[in-house]
């Protein structure tokens, strides 16, 4: 699949590190380090703009070495890029640790999965088809 891209960053396309990755790293495009503290959430730029064809999405997703060694995560995971945004590429971070975090120029802050995706018609009815769940909702399994 081609995906147009516009990198007005200073750094490289985002790239798969192996031949099975289904994500691609998004790095921090910033003039200067940004101090994250304790519960603070920033907008951070890539310099990175798409297109995506119709029927695609591109989701933003935490780095998990991020979130298990600073608590750094994004804030709305998974966001949604629609295939007819054409703005900047720019991820919402939140630190949930309790010690500040910088991020510095060309870091590594999320990945980028492209997924397919439906539109929906909906069927408005009275009742629902039934089945073994049902209304169980949160927890409803049991803990076992």
């Amino acid at each position: 699949m081609n995906i147009q891209i516009i990198n007005r960053s200073h750094h490289p396309l985002p790239e798969y590190a192996t031949e099975q990755s289904a994500g691609v790293d998004l790095r921090a495009n910033i003039d200067a380090p940004i101090e994250l503290r304790p519960l603070e959430r920033r907008l951070i730029p890539t310099g990175l703009f798409i297109a995506l064809p119709p029927g695609y999405e591109a989701q933003v997703r935490p780095r998990s070495g991020l979130a298990i060694k600073h608590g750094i995560t994004v804030l709305n995971a998974p966001g949604t890029i629609d295939a007819d945004y054409r703005g900047e590429v720019c991820i919402i971070l939140v630190n949930l640790s309790n010690e500040s975090f910088t991020i510095a120029d060309g870091e590594r802050i999320a990945q980028m999965v492209i997924a397919r995706h439906e539109q929906a018609t909906w069927e408005q009815v009275e009742v629902l088809s039934e089945t073994e769940r049902g209304t169980g909702g949160f927890g409803h399994s049991g803990i076992k």
